[in-house]
């Protein structure tokens, strides 16, 4: 669709930001629907004084209520930062804000990522430039958040010494964040859409090893649920079918760009909010979302904490990056890579596998679906490896993972490219 055309029918700023803001509170009042007000109190106050190393699931440490609203709130305070530095609703952001509500049911809290957004503010007052310019990393750079938290509550400091210390590392990580995360998006070349995961990866190794050195160590015990909640399930569906009602009836040019959309490889950085359209976003995010549940539900895994996680982000980046185009040739290889290793398809790792992997998509939708297939592959590989690096302080580990696939694969792709274009 002609450029001109796409922004003469683009909804104003104010009505994206309402529509998000309707999505945070659906999460915050749905909450109500699961527990009673001390029950989600209580659950709130348990998250928050959790490690949150992976894989702690918020469900089975709170309850769905204080999972949902913790949900709720954290998508809320990101947009309500956004709007507040004038942020443009774009695909990057919407891709953040999803990422954070999804994490929000396993490992990041109101109380874990204030350190970090604190770090990156100062770091861009440092610099003397707008908060805006460095939003977007500041919110995804909120996977180091399980740092905060277990320099807080896990390494037996008194409570007030452990809660500065741990705020301490927040801030201290979020200074940090911004050059590193600039410089290493070239080491992928932006095939890994996850570029904040792959850096958190490298920090949190950083700062595991200064731990391990000293002599502190820990061990990464999963906390997650194995059952599935029929009304939590109905509840995304409906959520997910939301979306693409609003892409398709939000504006004229939701369904027709929609055929566009899915032929964009989705490299960084690609904002299809700019080039498609917010409507055609929403509607191809709901289309992930609902796809994302079918694949849970045909592999026979549970809809859990980290489960949702893995969807939202799947989601957010529906904005940035992701179709079902070029996410399905890599998820498609993860599953091949699991049966031919003798893994179960239902379990909660391999299923977070399958969903997060797509962060290697754009290798799916420039080079085709066969090196996305080879790609998803090499993913399950590497990506079990790396947690122990980190100690599990990096949420995005497949962000991490992605980085290293990317690297490896990208350089071989083009030079046989090249040769065959000879």
């Amino acid at each position: 669709m002609d450029n001109e055309l796409l922004k003469s029918l683009e909804l104003s700023e104010k009505i994206k930001y309402r529509i998000m803001y309707l999505y945070s509170l659906a999460f915050i009042l749905s909450a109500f629907l699961f527990n009673s007000l001390d029950i989600i109190i209580y659950g709130i106050y348990k998250i928050v004084i959790s490690p949150t190393l992976l894989l702690t699931d918020y469900i089975v440490v709170g309850g769905i209520g204080a999972s949902l609203l913790n949900s709720g709130i954290l998508m809320l305070l990101t947009i309500f930062i956004a709007r507040k530095n004038d942020t443009l609703m774009n695909g990057p952001l919407i891709a953040a804000i999803f990422t954070v509500g999804g994490f929000a049911f396993f490992g990041k809290n109101i109380f874990n990522i204030q350190g970090i957004l604190l770090g990156v503010y100062i770091f861009s007052r440092i610099q003397k430039d707008h908060f805006t310019k460095y939003i977007i990393i500041a919110f995804f750079g909120t996977a180091l958040s399980p740092l905060v938290s277990q320099v807080s509550f896990g390494m037996g400091l008194s409570p007030l010494s452990g809660v500065i210390l741990g705020i301490a590392t927040g801030v201290l990580i979020g200074l940090i964040l911004p050059p590193l995360a600039s410089s290493f998006v070239r080491f992928h070349q932006g095939f890994n859409l996850y570029n904040i995961g792959f850096t958190a990866g490298i920090i949190g190794m950083i700062f595991m090893s200064v731990f391990r050195l000293t002599g502190y160590d820990h061990t990464l015990n999963q906390i997650i649920s194995t059952e599935t909640n029929i009304p939590l399930l109905i509840l995304l569906i409906f959520y997910f079918l939301s979306m693409v009602l609003v892409g398709l009836f939000s504006s004229k040019n939701g369904f027709i760009e929609y055929p566009n959309l899915l032929k964009n490889p989705g490299r960084l950085v690609t904002d299809f909010v700019s080039l498609h359209g917010f409507s055609t976003s929403i509607l191809n995010m709901g289309v992930l979302g609902l796809l994302g549940i079918i694949i849970v539900l045909i592999l026979k895994g549970p809809i859990n904490g980290p489960i949702i996680g893995g969807i939202f982000t799947l989601v957010g980046f529906g904005a940035f990056g992701k179709h079902p185009a070029n996410t399905l040739p890599v998820m498609i290889g993860v599953v091949f890579s699991a049966v031919l290793l003798g893994l179960s398809l239902s379990s909660t790792g391999l299923l977070l596998t399958v969903l997060f992997a797509t962060t290697l998509a754009p290798i799916s939708g420039h080079y085709g679906y066969l090196a996305g297939i080879l790609a998803g592959f090499l993913h399950l590989s590497l990506v079990s490896n790396l947690s122990s690096l980190h100690g599990g302080m990096n949420l995005y580990n497949n962000g991490f993972s992605g980085g290293f696939v990317a690297a490896f694969l990208v350089p071989l792709f083009e030079s046989y490219k090249k040769e065959k274009d000879l």
